[in-house]
């Protein structure tokens, strides 16, 4: 070899079309295992002659771990390990296409050449990312338009509110966006398992069920500084309210700025969607799912205790809770430690819940062995399987006694429309029947018994001989919430208590009942109304009194998730208590989004953002953000003077989109009575 230094020409612009690889904007080269990519270089002499090279990644590279490989030049790609083969050669250089293979250790590699006895001189890195397009890889997926969905798609959607009601909002994931892929890359080296042996941990970072782990782990900010730090209080002083994020690139981003600093605020849908952005940003095929009625199980018994006061009043007693929605995310690949039937959709969770080996990590779970009951199987199957299953007992609590009462207990309660988006649309699709039969079938409480007795449960609590406090009789009245009318911010809210006497004789019956604010996980916030009444319901009858809660009585106590749980605790005489309540998640106001002229690449093109005071007084701090992966660059933050009652604002502001397609515009629209009022709007590009 020359002394000159060679020069590399990595065809990045080829190779990235070749691998799926072009939505990166790096100058750096972008390529997935098990395919080749070809390179040239040139300061070589007689180049194809005994050509060595030496490909390595990690702190210290070694053949044994996989993350150190020399190969030769050969005739033909290996299936196996690395191989290059000469495709041209001219007088001063060479062209070779190298192979790696299917389970090679992803991430950044060095890449260097030696010719005879010389000593090896650098080509320079480039990254090596998994492969869903292979079918040799733990993450092959069969279906391309899968593989445009689950790995390439920035766009998604993500469902919240509640069962009764679901609701849904867009979400950047940005994965191709500026630095992120560099991000991902120091997100593993600061994993505890880096830092407590970061020769092991390279060496497993072939696997997409470790890195599905780990990453599971530093996604939130418990025990390892990780990127996103949780808070479920209600009070977001010193970081961002959860609700007002609209896509990962900017947590990322800051997590990077402030020396690798959590970011705050997260809740359940931003841990899932940061996830979501690393592992699509890595190559591994992954989706958010949206669980309502979402069991967090924290003694780990397949059942959620709720304990209220005789005012009715849900008391924070235990440590179970019942969430109106829980987001976590799907991962597609491989096991082969549990065998064929498992592999598929495995579940991920990286919001902090309870610990698992000791961190705050969650799965991967195999879809296939929650359905199946098959608890036992790693990793955390129990948490998982009780947040789609467990069953709900309803207690009255005394607190001057200590005595609890069973009200009653339900078994379809847990685990209701469980959502994602479609692949290549921007609807809703129920998985619900993937996670489990149907819901009160033989099939679905044989599967239930079945992961107790794995669990060592049965004896504990037998709903076939239950012990004396869990006798559960049967109710002389039945209830329930009815709606009346719309569920707005800004609008009075109208509801009517049904209650039905089941018996032939009449019954007396006082009701008291609460309204509270709460946080989307039901946890309390500020008590909004109560009232009790008393009532007589003649044998048979069924009688409805109407609710009326009016906006300026809960406006101030709203939380930005803008729900509210009503209950009504109904005591018989000479019968049991029947517990009514219902979750209410309320819709904000809406905001329109036009788009003015056709959308083209490189070129200006106006939008227009339209929003009316629907309340009869004045909003001020309004502020308008927008985002959207390749129609502008970072978040666009405008201010809105403020609006009278009934006023209509009007904004305009400019896009020049950098490629075409179908894109994504992302507009959140704050201020001080409505917070973050999110839509989005499909541009579709042209060139």
């Amino acid at each position: 070899i020359a002394a000159t230094q060679p020069s590399t020409n990595w065809h990045v612009k080829e190779n990235a079309r070749e691998h799926h690889t072009s939505k990166f904007s790096s100058e750096e080269l972008i390529v997935r295992r098990g395919q080749a990519f070809t390179i040239t270089f040139n300061g070589t002499e007689r180049p194809e002659q005994n050509l060595i090279f030496i490909a390595e990644t990690g702190p210290k590279p070694s053949k044994s771990t996989k993350t150190l490989a020399t190969f030769d030049i050969s005739s033909t790609a290996s299936k196996e390990g690395w191989s290059a083969v000469v495709q041209s050669t001219s007088s001063n250089s060479v062209s070779i296409s190298i192979s790696s293979p299917h389970n090679a250790v992803i991430g950044r590699y060095r890449l260097s050449v030696q010719s005879g006895s010389s000593s090896p001189q650098s080509l320079g890195t480039f990254v090596l990312l998994f492969n869903p397009w292979s079918s040799g890889d733990d993450v092959f997926m069969p279906n391309k338009a899968e593989c445009e969905e689950y790995v390439l798609e920035e766009f998604g959607i993500i469902f919240a509110g509640n069962k009764n009601h679901i609701s849904s909002f867009g979400w950047n994931f940005g994965q191709f966006q500026g630095d992120i892929l560099n991000i991902c890359l120091s997100i593993m080296d600061r994993s505890l398992y880096y830092r407590q042996d970061p020769v092991t941990d390279v060496s497993h970072r072939h696997d997409p069920r470790y890195l599905g782990r780990v990453l599971s782990a530093m996604v939130n900010a418990n025990d390892d500084q990780g990127v996103v730090l949780g808070n479920w209080s209600g009070k977001y002083e010193g970081g961002k309210n959860p609700s007002s994020w609209t896509g990962s690139g900017e947590i990322l981003q800051s997590w990077k700025k402030s020396g690798f600093k959590p970011v705050k605020y997260g809740q359940c849908w931003v841990f899932a969607a940061v996830l979501t952005t690393v592992l699509r940003c890595l190559g591994i095929p992954t989706r958010t799912i949206t669980n309502f009625s979402s069991a967090h199980d924290a003694d780990g018994n397949l059942r959620v205790d709720e304990f209220y006061d005789a005012d009715g009043n849900h008391l924070e007693r235990g440590a179970d809770s019942v969430w109106n929605f829980h987001v976590w995310n799907e991962s597609w690949f491989t096991r082969h430690d549990l065998g064929p039937s498992y592999s598929g959709w495995q579940v991920l969770d990286a919001t902090p819940q309870e610990e698992s080996g000791g961190i705050y990590q969650c799965g991967p779970a195999s879809r296939h062995a929650i359905k199946e009951g098959e608890v036992d199987l790693d990793y955390d199957g129990p948490f998982v399987f009780a947040e789609v299953n467990a069953d709900c007992m309803y207690w009255n609590y005394d607190s001057a006694t200590g005595k609890k009462t069973l009200i009653f207990s339900k078994s379809t309660e847990i685990g209701a429309s469980i959502s994602t988006k479609a692949v290549g649309r921007d609807d809703r699709v129920d998985v619900t029947r993937d996670y489990k039969y149907e819901e009160g079938s033989a099939k679905e409480r044989g599967i239930f018994k079945k992961a107790r007795k794995k669990l060592g449960l049965e004896d504990k609590f037998d709903p076939t001989a239950p012990k004396q406090e869990e006798v559960e009789q049967k109710p002389d009245i039945s209830g329930k919430f009815k709606v009346a009318g719309s569920l707005e911010v800004g609008k009075d809210l109208n509801l009517l208590l049904v209650l039905e006497n089941l018996q032939s004789d009449a019954k007396t019956v006082n009701v008291n009942m609460t309204a509270w604010s709460t946080l989307y996980t039901r946890r309390r916030v500020n008590q909004i109304w109560k009232d009790s009444i008393s009532v007589t319901l003649a044998p048979k009858e069924e009688k409805q009194f109407p609710i009326k809660i009016k906006y300026p009585e809960y406006q101030q106590q709203l939380t930005t998730d803008k729900t509210i749980q009503v209950t009504a605790l109904c005591h018989v005489e000479d019968g049991i208590q029947v517990l009514v309540k219902r979750n209410i998640t309320l819709d904000n106001p809406a905001i329109d989004i036009q788009v003015l002229g056709e959308a083209k690449v490189n070129k200006e093109v106006f939008v227009e953002v339209a929003f009316t005071n629907p309340i009869d007084e004045e909003v001020k701090d309004c502020v308008l953000q927008v985002e959207g992966s390749d129609l502008l660059q970072g978040i666009l933050e405008l201010r809105i003077p403020p609006l009278k009652a009934s006023e209509k604002s009007s904004t305009k502001f400019k896009l020049t989109p950098s490629e075409a397609g179908p894109k994504h515009l992302l507009v959140n629209f704050s201020c001080d009575k409505f917070a973050d009022i999110k839509t989005f709007k499909m541009v579709n590009v042209i060139n």
